[in-house]
């Protein structure tokens, strides 16, 4: 995989009223979630994540938490992505549950991997696989995966064309005791994901190489 273009952010505008809410929306949020969220922040990741919580929507569930990440090597992103935790304590019908994980991840590619026609398949056989590689039960997966080429013409033709993958899907994690999931075994194998689809080799079992995920933000309700 090439470097991934930009990082997903949109900036730091309106960050102090997000803290704002972010305190408001701990106080009320429901247990199961604050439990889920605190999982989240605790979660310990290898060193080549960077990851921090960023504004989480606030139309799709009563209760939201986001964190964007990016896979860095050499001071180089090789690849981005955003997950949002949404709860809505009433359950969801299409959910099939309270809480429901939505993803957006994307890379720059070789072009060579960019010519292979079943890429999609093997780039949605990538987020499965990591989540059955943790052991872990979900259920209602769905999702896209798009392939997008760009070419370049008159005073940027100098430039070489690039392609690029992006996998948005979303999953139902299974609920454990009080009714909370295992938010940091997802949060793990969605970082599992990250580093594939950025083509770095997996970690060696039992790797003590994590750091502590950045305790900076609390969950958003709405």
């Amino acid at each position: 995989m090439a470097a991934a273009q930009g990082r997903l952010s949109d900036g730091a505008g309106g960050m102090d009223d997000a803290k704002e809410e972010d305190r408001n929306a701990a106080e009320t949020a429901p247990l199961a979630f604050r439990a889920a969220v605190d999982a989240l922040r605790a979660a310990r990741l290898r060193p080549d994540i960077e990851i921090d919580p960023t504004r989480a929507p606030q139309r799709l569930a009563p209760h939201a938490y986001a964190l964007e990440a990016a896979v860095v090597a050499d001071d180089e992103d090789l690849a981005d992505g955003r997950l949002v935790l949404l709860h809505d304590p009433a359950g969801h019908d299409a959910w099939q549950g309270s809480f429901r994980l939505v993803t957006l991840v994307r890379a720059e590619l070789e072009p060579e991997m960019a010519a292979d026609p079943l890429l999609p398949e093997v780039c949605w056989s990538w987020l499965t696989g990591a989540l059955t590689a943790r052991g872990l039960s979900y259920g209602e997966p769905s999702g896209t995966v798009t392939r997008a080429s760009s070419h370049y013409f008159g005073g940027l033709a100098e430039r070489p064309a690039a392609s690029q993958i992006e996998i948005r899907a979303s999953w139902t994690p299974r609920e454990g005791l009080g009714g909370v999931p295992d938010t940091a075994a997802h949060l793990a194998a969605w970082c599992d994901l990250l580093c594939q689809i950025a083509g770095l080799p997996p970690l060696p079992p039992g790797d003590a190489s994590v750091v502590t995920l950045p305790q900076r933000r609390g969950p958003q309700s709405r």
